[in-house]
């Protein structure tokens, strides 16, 4: 149990900590790496690594470890839970295959979207997202959607702590400009992100509603700025950004009718 929290399990939360710093940045570590990037000492980071490569969840060469494929099961039984993972297909390969550009689903975690649904563009683009990737909410249209929904008292966990960080020169970095642009997207129900997680890149966002009405995850559409204007963006794309979102919404409510 924890010191702090008696209902917690102290060595259940160092495993946790310690699977979540595997990364494409560090796919493997030895047991000193691991125990520096988690601030665990080197003899817990060792048993802990020593019982994933016994129960299947890591292996090793005998001088470092990485995660075996058996740890999308975790993944998998969030994604198999969703009451909206499935129903949200068709209508988002519809979506994408009408504008020929990306689709996606995402819901909010921490500071963080997760993907859990995408749809490729019919063409290559020059970011690469699929389920499971990561991205700042307040950079990206359908963080700002799922931000937008927060009650005042959650917003600031879904922010980083101080001054949002500057990705590109056109991400907005002023709290007081930034409360500004979600109360925007609160009153008009989407959002519009131009060039502010990456350079060239434009997406207009959704969100999708439960039953009751609440937002249970956003769907948007990114297009090369090359290729879409924001003219464009706004006046074709987000229309049926909406639309859509609104489809998979009816969708959720009509299968949680008795």
């Amino acid at each position: 149990m924890s010191r702090q929290d008696p209902d917690v399990i102290d060595s259940v939360e160092k495993a946790f900590r310690l699977l979540q710093s595997f990364s494409a940045q560090c796919p493997r570590m030895t047991v000193s790496e691991a125990a520096e990037a988690t601030g665990l000492t080197r003899a817990t980071a060792r048993r802990l690594l020593l019982t994933f490569e016994r129960l299947g969840f890591a292996q090793s060469d005998g001088r470092s470890f990485r995660l075996t494929p058996r740890v999308l099961r975790f993944g998998f039984g969030y994604l198999s839970a969703l009451p909206y993972w499935e129903s949200a297909q068709p209508h988002m390969r519809a979506l994408a295959d009408e504008l020929r550009e990306s689709c996606s689903m995402a819901t909010l975690d921490g500071a963080e979207i997760v993907y859990v649904a995408r749809v490729p563009a019919p063409r290559s683009m020059t970011i690469t997202l699929s389920t499971g990737s990561r991205l700042p909410a307040y950079a990206t249209s359908m963080g700002r959607v799922l931000l937008a929904a927060l009650p005042e008292s959650e917003l600031a966990s879904g922010l980083p702590e101080g001054a949002l960080p500057r990705l590109t020169a056109c991400t907005i970095t002023d709290p007081k400009e930034f409360a500004a642009e979600l109360a925007r997207v609160r009153a008009q129900g989407y959002a519009v992100v131009d060039g502010e997680r990456e350079e060239g890149v434009r997406s207009a966002a959704a969100p999708v509603r439960g039953s009751e009405g609440q937002v249970l995850a956003a769907i948007n559409v990114s297009a090369n700025a090359a290729r879409v204007s924001l003219r464009e963006l706004r006046s074709r794309f987000v229309p049926r950004v909406i639309e859509t979102a609104e489809a998979i919404s009816a969708d959720l409510r009509f299968a949680s009718m008795p």
